[in-house]
């Protein structure tokens, strides 16, 4: 099992009040430079958090979220800093009550 941090926060405030775009942008630029595979990602609407041990975390943000997942704890923290209004957190996945990580319950138009 592989451990995925998170920001989650409203899906207004994540794509549009912030210049999350920008940031993701210019981390994807350094990671190509550098040769390094990227371990962020972000999805609308995640669906790790229908998992019963995340429900407190899902009460706590408005809905409909967004989250920048990650196998990078550091890029999280340093995330959390920066966009200052987010839940932060942590799951283990795949799992029985996770078993696609990077699962979205956003509907594709």
């Amino acid at each position: 099992m592989q451990t995925y941090y998170y920001v989650l926060a409203s899906q207004r405030f994540l794509t549009e009040e912030e210049p999350i775009d920008e940031v993701l942008k210019e981390r994807t630029r350094h990671y190509h430079e550098q040769e390094k595979e990227i371990d962020f990602w972000l999805v609308n609407q995640p669906a790790f958090l229908e998992a019963p041990e995340l429900a407190e975390t899902k009460a706590k943000c408005p809905q409909p979220a967004s989250a920048i997942i990650s196998t990078n704890p550091q890029f999280i923290t340093w995330l959390k800093l920066r966009l200052e209004f987010v839940v932060t957190g942590a799951f283990q996945a795949p799992s029985y009550t996770i078993p696609q990580p990077l699962a979205s319950l956003a509907s594709i138009s």
